[in-house]
């Protein structure tokens, strides 16, 4: 049911893109260059910073490869993107795309998951932080790894950042102080909101400058207004993800509930100036990460966010946050 709050109803924001969640089917590489001419002239995209995305290659089916959109991203008026994959890292691969495409911004994130081992890496991290080009701007702790999250779904033991006590492990706080000398993201991945509260409060101590809870609008990772509101007033941010908007019933990813538009809009309204939106898009079957960027953006302009606020979640915070000057 459509029901209409703030001007905005899920129809009419989904109409917004170019190809409907609902009736989402796989895309081939090129498809997303149809997309960035089609958005050439959509001023709403220029100066747009998406720091989560997935794309190809990956261990999971992509709609788009890392080349490919970021070209797409370029043409369209974007000043930057991140990459993320759960498994590889993607810090040396902007290298390479950065040197295909001069003058566009790329960066890439390492994810402390599986493959790097049982716990949180320290060694992975410095090597991150280590790598050609310095392009590694966000270190994650676990996603589909994570303690919570293979709890959650009852997949065994899971990757952990609290000791038994509920203490943070030493070797996440190393990470968050390597991530505070270097002026880089530190992010939550798929902690719990109490896990990632834990943690908010550890990297003030350590000096965290750029701390982020992620995915606190989606699934098990929904934090409350008042989480949201006491990761602010730690100097944490949040992420604000549009995917959660796009899967449901009817589309590539059934599973998942899908996320009313009005619920989205809600959460930006919460703590703006501590908020920044991405995608977290880029899966096979699904709009790709330029259309749910563009329809975020409609749809919280046809909600009454100011034109100001919505900028400073699409534009300013994420781009400050992988270290481009305002």
């Amino acid at each position: 049911m459509d029901k209409k709050k703030n001007g905005v109803s899920r129809r009419e924001f989904l109409a917004t893109t170019t190809l409907a969640a609902g009736d989402a089917a796989p895309m081939t590489a090129a498809a997303p260059h149809e997309t960035a001419r089609a958005a050439a002239s959509d001023d709403s995209l220029n100066g747009v910073c998406d720091i989560h995305i997935h794309a190809s290659p990956d261990s999971r089916p992509r709609s788009i490869t890392e080349l490919g959109f970021a070209r797409t991203a370029q043409q369209a008026g974007y000043r930057a993107i991140m990459y993320k994959s759960n498994d590889w890292s993607c810090h040396d691969r902007a290298f390479l795309i950065r040197e295909a495409l001069p003058g566009f911004d790329v960066f890439g994130s390492l994810i402390m998951n599986r493959l790097l081992g049982d716990r949180v890496n320290v060694h992975a991290a410095k090597q991150a932080l280590k790598t050609t080009g310095n392009l590694c701007r966000c270190i994650w702790m676990p996603t589909l790894d994570a303690a919570y999250h293979c709890a959650r779904e009852k997949r065994g033991k899971g990757i952990p950042v609290l000791d038994d006590s509920g203490r943070v492990l030493p070797e996440v706080t190393r990470v968050m102080e390597l991530c505070a000398e270097a002026d880089i993201i530190f992010a939550t991945g798929h902690c719990s909101p109490a896990e990632s509260l834990m943690l908010a409060r550890r990297a003030r101590e350590v000096g965290v400058g750029k701390f982020v809870v992620t995915h606190v609008n989606s699934l098990i990772w929904t934090m409350t207004p008042d989480q949201i509101r006491q990761t602010a007033d730690m100097g944490g941010f949040v992420e604000l993800c549009c995917l959660p908007c796009f899967w449901g019933p009817g589309t590539a990813m059934p599973q998942y509930p899908a996320m009313s538009m009005n619920a989205f809009i809600d959460f930006a309204r919460i703590v703006p100036e501590r908020a920044f939106i991405s995608t977290d898009m880029g899966q096979a079957g699904l709009p790709t990460p330029l259309e749910g960027m563009r329809a975020a953006i409609a749809a919280l302009l046809a909600s009454g966010l100011p034109k100001a606020q919505v900028d400073m979640m699409v534009k300013e915070t994420p781009a400050r946050l992988v270290g481009l000057k305002a």
